[in-house]
């Protein structure tokens, strides 16, 4: 279509299902007129901490930066907590424990009681894929029943 638009054939083609796609405008001059600089939106405060969030413990970012995958540490951490948990060790016992194996947060500090508290969810979240791990059936033998 050319020429201004008009709203009544606008209101028609949207009552008809249609929507507007692209609009170019041209003028009818010599001059060359330079378009103003684009200029990038600036992130919400939002917007900066999902794209500096980490990856969720257990995993890290593939080598094709385009998706998660296991962490093998992490992923022996968590085979461990979850051992200790189901043995009824206190959190704060687990954090020892977990320090004397020489387990040690992303930023390579010990584990404290609230960092173990912390991790719980994640834990949650990933006790089918570690029930379904051979490590785990391996692990599972040693553990004595409790009535």
């Amino acid at each position: 279509m050319n020429g201004t638009i008009d709203p009544e054939h606008m209101r028609r083609r949207q009552l008809a299902g249609w929507h507007i796609v692209a609009v170019e405008w041209e003028r009818e001059t010599g001059e060359v007129e330079a378009a103003p600089p684009y200029e990038l939106p600036q992130p919400t405060q939002r917007e900066i901490h999902l794209a500096l969030e980490e990856a969720p413990y257990g995993t890290h970012v593939a080598a094709d930066c385009a998706r998660l995958e296991d962490d093998p540490a992490e992923m022996q951490f968590l085979l461990s907590l979850m051992e200790l948990i189901i043995q009824d060790i206190s959190i704060s016992k687990v954090a020892e424990e977990l320090n004397r194996k020489g387990f040690r947060t992303r930023r390579g500090t010990e584990w404290g009681p609230v960092g173990v508290f912390n991790l719980l969810p994640r834990l949650i979240e990933l006790t089918p894929k570690i029930f379904a791990t051979e490590e785990w059936i391996e692990r599972r033998k040693r553990f004595t029943p409790v009535y």
